[in-house]
């Protein structure tokens, strides 16, 4: 097994803390760290000379005193819970708890054991190793009995049997008992007090308990010494790799979330984005069956004159984010909510922004967000200026940025409103140049695009993409989804119809042509459709039928070209267009076969029709 484990900690090295300009006599002090770490700082036959002499930071003469404070501290916020960490199967006399440490401690310990560096900016730029992206191939859900009837399983929820799971979790805490340092992180997932859970975290890398500390909703001092028992446990144990050979078991990696004990264990992945995604199925499985609430994976703001509130669902590449972010409106969160009988919430405390191609012209908010407690994942950085490179991709097109909310100028904090929204907007990219560019759906309509969730991949997205492809997602989010899509769509129509909330699909893709030939939505044209449906000015506007998706487009909008609203008129070949509508409704037709069964007849007649 040593082979396994070569990797695991960078020794301390104290000649990184080394100043060699200045504190002429402190050989003796050296000599000291010396004899501690059984490391060889100079000759041992040859003192140095004054020239030489080191300075040491406060920091390495200080160390041991730093320690203890911070054992001290970690005991005193744990308290009875050692006893829960001695029966969990952790051996508390040689592991060191860090439970919710500071932003500077994690920082230090990512520099000194991660090889993390601090960028220009004062974000942490810190690496995933192999795996810079989600394992969905390796995710599995427990198959016992308390939830076994509400989960949709197949591709995306994989069976695991309860034995399987406890021979990993085993694997993860023998692991997590080989660290000198192991962290606890205790928050909360969800804004509203009424339908949040507490979630632990423990993990062997600071980069992880900096990441989850930035996601999760940060508690209170008050909150954190009355925490008690968490709702659901992440064993992280992601730097140790799966036996491959464990029933279950297709890979070296898995990710596997059991409800019955209301646990997870990562192995085989240090990508932190498996913990965010985690809580969110978490969340889409207790909100809808524990609490009777609506998860979704989402967008939302809210109008700062009228406070009315908008959710803006869109999957990777349609604008969610870009949308959202208004300097009219505040922003409740970026990507994960819960539509409540109250109103909506954010799930998160923070956000997980993409950072290619990142500047601060085009999202001057995400870039302004990357400083100090920021943490930078898989960005290629200048060795000599620490200035990241957002452009470069030679690691991966992942690269990420976590950051708290607050660092969002106008975030609304708490991330909770108690109102209900006013507008929905379905986002799609369409590769195809098909759809029109704003369209006003009914309610069996909506439910039908909820539940096919279409947008197109395009050519240089991926390797041996060379025209677009559908991508058909349903409900937006069918990687995390849990429950059978038609009880979220159900959900959906249901406060849709109660609350009066007016439906919109966005096209934010090619016009004029498809992809090759048409060129992309104006994104100045795309802001000016959405500050018509928050203004109430498409509400009122006059409408056409668009043939075949029978969807009903505005014959104008102020400050839009005619042409651009109904595709028929922005293509100069009508008979290439012709072609391209009947094509991608096929495509429709075809993904929302897998649905159909599950729906009344009068949304599977909401589709296009051939």
């Amino acid at each position: 097994m040593g082979h396994l484990l070569q990797h695991i900690r960078t020794p301390f090295n104290p000649v990184h803390h080394l100043n060699l300009l200045a504190y002429r006599n402190s050989y003796a002090v050296l000599q000291r760290i010396q004899r501690h770490h059984k490391i060889a700082l100079f000759s041992t036959t040859t003192m140095p000379t004054q020239s030489v002499t080191p300075y040491v930071t406060p920091h390495i003469l200080h160390k041991h005193y730093a320690q203890a404070h911070d054992n001290e501290n970690v005991s005193i916020l744990i308290g009875r819970d050692l006893e829960y960490f001695s029966h969990a199967g952790f051996d508390m006399e040689k592991i060191t708890l860090k439970r919710n440490a500071s932003v500077a401690l994690l920082y230090e310990d990512a520099i000194r054991n991660e090889g993390a560096v601090i960028s220009a900016s004062g974000a942490l730029i810190n690496f995933s190793g192999k795996k810079t992206g989600r394992s969905p191939k390796d995710k599995r859900i427990v198959y016992e009995e308390t939830s076994k009837d509400n989960i949709w399983w197949g591709s995306v929820n994989i069976k695991m049997d309860e034995h399987t799971f406890e021979i990993n979790r085993e694997r993860a805490i023998d692991y997590l008992n080989t660290r000198d340092n192991v962290y606890i992180f205790d928050g909360f997932a969800g804004w509203d007090p009424k339908y949040r859970i507490k979630v632990r975290v423990i993990c062997a890398r600071a980069y992880h308990a900096l990441f989850m500390n930035n996601m999760l909703i940060r508690p209170t001092e008050e909150e954190l010494a009355n925490f008690g028992e968490p709702d659901f446990i992440i064993y992280n144990a992601g730097q140790f790799p799966a036996n491959r050979f464990t029933k279950g078991m297709s890979s070296t990696t898995s990710v596997e979330i059991n409800f019955k004990r209301m646990e997870m264990v990562i192995l085989g992945t240090e990508y932190a984005g498996e913990m965010k995604k985690g809580v969110f199925s978490v969340m889409h499985y207790l909100q809808p069956v524990k609490f009777g609430q609506l998860s979704l994976h989402s967008s939302a703001n809210v109008g700062i004159e009228k406070g009315d509130v908008t959710l803006f669902f869109g999957l990777s590449g349609t604008g969610k984010t870009t949308l959202s972010a208004d300097p009219r409106r505040m922003l409740i969160g970026d990507d994960e909510h819960v539509w409540s009988d109250t109103g909506v919430f954010n799930i998160e405390g923070g956000c997980y922004a993409k950072t290619i191609n990142l500047s601060a012209t085009k999202e001057p908010e995400i870039y302004n967000a990357i400083r100090f407690g920021s943490i930078l994942e898989n960005v290629v950085y200048s060795p000599t200026s620490r200035s990241p490179d957002y452009d470069d991709v030679s690691i991966t097109e992942n690269t990420r940025c976590a950051y708290p909310i607050e660092f969002i100028p106008n975030a609304h904090i708490p991330c909770s409103v108690n109102r209900q929204p006013s507008n929905i907007i379905m986002l799609t990219c369409d590769a195809f140049g098909v759809l029109p560019p704003v369209s006003k759906l009914s309610p069996e309509q909506a439910s039908y695009h909820f539940l096919a969730g279409y947008t197109s991949k395009t050519p240089g997205t991926e390797d041996g993409v060379l025209e677009p492809i559908p991508t058909f997602s349903t409900c937006y989010s069918a990687p995390f989804i849990v429950l059978p899509p038609g009880r979220y769509a159900e959900m959906l129509a249901d406060r849709m119809s109660k609350h009066h909330v007016d439906c919109w699909l966005i096209n934010t893709g090619w016009t004029g042509g498809r992809y090759g030939s048409g060129r992309r939505c104006p994104l100045a044209v795309t802001r000016r459709i959405v500050d018509a449906v928050h203004s109430g000015e498409l509400k009122n506007a006059q409408y056409e039928t668009f043939e075949t998706f029978n969807l009903q487009i505005p014959t104008g909008i102020e400050g839009v070209p005619r042409e651009l609203l109904n595709p028929s008129h922005a293509w100069p070949d009508r008979a290439a267009f012709e072609r391209e509508v009947r094509k991608l409704a096929g495509m429709f037709q075809k993904a929302f076969a897998l649905y159909e069964n599950d729906v009344e007849e009068k949304v599977r007649l909401a589709g296009p029709q051939l």
